[in-house]
């Protein structure tokens, strides 16, 4: 137990980068250095006097290049260098002194010190860890597996850590030392120093050898023999860096009729294959490790798979029903229907090997996918059926014959062994198609003067199918087919003998025409005949246009007509062939429209050029159109020349209305249209005002008051008075009894008389109601020679007059404006 306390682990020296012993850090090698030579020796030392022994390690997966002796150090190199291929290696290396190979918790692993000359508090020195650890470089998680004494110096692990070489072979740790601080120019400091420590973890015994490579197969082939090698299993030891020999032996499965070589791991046949009673051996094998006393160790055990086989040396075959064949011919109809198998093939596929060896694809090779075959995949033999997959592509019309590959191909094999089979099919034909013209429409043209019996057009239809099915007969019917006829058999199309054509008449004729073979089936096309326009026809003179009268300012306008159907034969250019003189008049040649040169501005010019009294000529129009040839027409127009004693805009404008007058109706026409809308625009803006206007609450309550016994006046008609204006006359108002004393600014210096006939309606709204306020609208009713208008509110002056006489009043007021606005709408 003591001992375990101070058992502090081996170093290596470290002699820089220039010796040839040491730890081996910076070596650097030439590239043409021999295999072989011995290029450094590892050098270290046990505190405790232990022998020490050395190892070397590579990344596991990278190819080794050194071999170091574990008890000199030597270090040889094993293969050769190439610094083009590889500039710089690196390898890991050990010492160890044998005693502590499984570092337990708790294991003191190195002592650090560190001196301060200090005195006092400054000189003491305790000691603190800063861990990081890693594979191959520096980790940046500090490590939590040791831990230092901090006023020793004694480095240990911590209890329930352990240290694991397959998952960490170094460890950096940083020690720094403090010391206890004290005051320095004055002030307190606390002073320290680190240094980094290096702990490489030596591989210990503590795994189990590793197979390599597994699953292991193996195979026994009908050809082998005794001796023959089956198949090698490797292990190694887990212990990589100073890994123990391997020997293996089987534990159980091989029956006896298996053996290894306890060494190698090589597996072996023991008897012929006949001998072998069953298919598949599952051996089990053991891999040990042996101590270098001869002792065994751990070990591991693995399964080794061993499969007889049948040697692959037959190829798949095609039957026939002779024996084996490589060619199958079949005749039948075109577009059979899709799934059917097609009886007359009658083929055996077969593969005389055994098991893997005898499974192979069968696969269908040929234009398209019109047929496919069953089964696709074969174990030793079956029979062939081919299904139709595309009826429609098997098509006498586009291949009297086909031919496919049938193909039969080993799928597990390294041999890939296969056969090829000729299926050559013969399609006899059917009537399938339907004939098909070359276009879906024909387009004709033809001239109106052609005689009857004049070729129109050719139609062609084709029909691919073979004998009388492709014989194709022609017929034409519809509508626009009656001036036209067809040979049945070459498709050209006639005019009727008795046809007159006349593109005057109708220019456009289409009809159908039909092509169809010996079992009915057809198809349609539509024709467009054009009859072709003729310049056949002179322009002709409107009667109405050879007499005019022409206003100086104005033009004339003469019209012809040309009854061809098409430009530029019914399209017409005027001209003025003779006037007397000649050079009063121009004329439009394509508008027809005549008037006077531009200087001629009044009669006395035209009566200076001409001794005509009358101011009448007799002008000279050709009428001629553009066809080819081209006619033309010639008339004598009258033009009596006049001045209007008008003149402005608008005696222009009417001059013009002369010669067109439905441009002056279209104006009248508008004028009497938005009239119409101003009118009506009113008339509603009128009708709102007067609904609104016609709210009218009463302004107060009417009190009766029961009279006093006074003089009998005659109060039957108050307004029986004849005043300045006019007369009124109210017949269908009660008016009841009451003194006039509440008279109207209207009523003034009146005699009684019987009250004259209401006015007209008037335009502006009725009255504003009794309780009228002041500062509101005025308002004004017109009557025939006087109005009624009320003005602003004003205090009676005479306010003590009787109320009742006032209400009576206000109530026939109100009743009278009411009739009136009943009678205006």
């Amino acid at each position: 137990k003591k001992r375990a306390q101070t058992d502090y682990a081996p170093y290596f020296y470290d002699n820089g980068p220039n010796s040839n012993n040491g730890n081996m850090a910076l070596l650097n090698l030439s590239e043409d250095t021999p295999k072989g030579t011995q290029i450094y020796v590892l050098n270290g030392t046990d505190p405790e006097g232990q022998p020490v022994k050395y190892g070397m390690t590579s990344e596991p997966g990278s190819k080794e290049y050194f071999r170091v002796h574990p008890k000199s150090g030597t270090v040889t190199l094993i293969e050769e260098l190439d610094r083009e291929a590889q500039d710089e290696i690196e390898v890991f290396v050990s010492i160890s002194d044998g005693l502590n190979k499984n570092t337990t918790s708790g294991s003191s692993i190195y002592k650090v010190q560190a001196v301060d000359r200090d005195a006092g508090s400054g000189g003491s020195v305790t000691y603190f860890l800063q861990v990081t650890s890693g594979h191959e470089s520096r980790s940046s998680e500090p490590s939590t597996k040791f831990a230092i004494d901090h006023h020793s110096g004694v480095l240990r692990i911590k209890p329930g850590e352990t240290l694991d070489y397959e998952k960490s072979r170094t460890h950096f740790i940083t020690v720094v030392a403090k010391d206890g601080g004290g005051i320095y120019k004055g002030k307190q400091q606390v002073m320290s120093s680190s240094a980094t420590l290096t702990i490489n973890v030596i591989d210990a015994q503590d795994t189990p050898p590793v197979f390599v490579g597994t699953p292991y197969f193996g195979y026994v082939y009908e050809v082998s023999s005794p001796g023959s090698e089956i198949f090698t299993v490797f292990a190694k030891d887990g212990d990589m860096d100073n890994p123990n020999p391997i020997i293996y032996s089987i534990e159980s499965g091989a029956d006896g009729v298996f053996a290894i070589n306890k060494t190698s791991g090589c597996i072996t046949l023991k008897v012929y294959p006949a001998e072998l009673k069953r298919e598949i051996f599952n051996i089990k094998v053991k891999a040990s490790e042996v101590s270098p006393e001869g002792k065994r160790l751990d070990f591991a055990v693995t399964t080794v798979t061993i499969r007889v086989v049948d040697l692959n040396n037959h190829p798949p075959t095609f039957f026939g029903e002779n024996g084996p064949q490589n060619v199958f011919e079949l005749t039948m109809y075109e577009h059979p229907p899709e799934g059917e198998f097609l009886r007359g093939l009658k083929i055996t596929v077969n593969d005389s090997d055994q098991g893997s060896n005898a499974k192979f694809h069968l696969r269908l090779v040929g234009p398209g996918r019109m047929l496919r075959v069953v089964p696709q995949t074969v174990l030793n033999e079956a029979q062939v059926t081919v299904l139709v997959e595309d009826s429609a592509a098997m098509d006498f019309e586009k291949s009297q014959f086909l031919t496919f590959k049938l193909l039969a191909i080993e799928i597990d094999t390294p041999e890939r062994f296969s056969a090829t089979a000729d299926i050559i099919i013969h399609l006899l034909d059917t009537n399938d198609n339907a004939p098909k013209f070359s276009s879906d429409f024909y387009i004709a043209r033809i001239p109106e003067n052609s005689p009857g019996g004049s070729s129109v057009v050719s139609v062609t239809a084709t029909d691919p199918d073979s004998g009388l099915w492709g014989v194709v007969k022609y017929s034409i019917y519809g509508s626009g087919a009656d001036l036209f006829l067809i040979q049945p058999d070459s498709g050209i199309i006639y005019t009727q003998p008795w046809a007159s054509l006349d593109a005057e008449v109708k220019s456009k004729y289409n009809f159908y025409v039909k092509a169809e073979d010996s079992d009915g089936k057809y198809s349609l096309a539509e024709v467009f005949v054009t009859i072709m326009d003729l310049n056949d026809h002179s322009p002709a003179f409107n009667e109405n246009s050879l007499e005019k009268t022409m206003v100086i300012g104005a033009p004339v306008k003469i019209e012809a007509v040309d009854e061809d159907a098409e430009e530029p034969n019914n399209v017409i250019e005027y001209s003025i062939m003779k006037s007397d003189p000649d050079d009063i008049f121009d004329m439009d040649a394509d508008t027809g429209e005549i008037k006077l040169k531009p200087y001629i501005k009044s009669m006395d010019i035209v009566q200076n050029i001409s001794n005509h009294k009358d101011c009448t000529w007799s002008v000279v129009v050709q009428a001629k159109d553009r066809g080819s040839p081209s006619f033309s027409t010639t008339t004598v127009v009258k033009i009596d020349i006049t001045e209007t004693q008008l003149k402005g805009p608008l005696t222009s404008f009417l001059l013009k209305c002369r010669e067109n007058p439905m441009q002056f109706l279209g104006l009248v026409s508008g004028v009497i249209i938005i009239m119409l809308f101003v009118t009506v625009f009113i008339s509603t803006v009128i009708y709102v005002r007067n609904v609104k206007s016609n709210k009218i609450l009463p302004s107060r309550r009417i009190i009766r008051r029961k009279r006093k016994p006074r003089r009998q006046d005659d109060f039957q008609q108050p307004f029986r008075e004849e005043c300045c204006g006019g007369k009124f006359r109210n017949e269908d108002l009660e008016i009841p009894t009451a003194d006039n004393i509440n008279r109207n600014n209207n009523v003034k210096g009146c005699s009684h008389r019987a009250p004259p006939s209401p006015p007209n309606a008037p335009d502006m709204p009725p009255p504003l109601p009794s309780h009228y306020r002041h500062g509101d609208r005025e308002w004004t009713v017109p009557t025939v020679s006087a109005s009624v208008a009320s003005k602003t509110k004003k205090r009676s002056h005479r306010g003590k007059d009787n109320p009742v006489n006032t209400a009576l009043v206000s109530e026939l007021k109100l009743r009278l404006e009411q009739k009136n606005m009943a009678n205006r709408y």
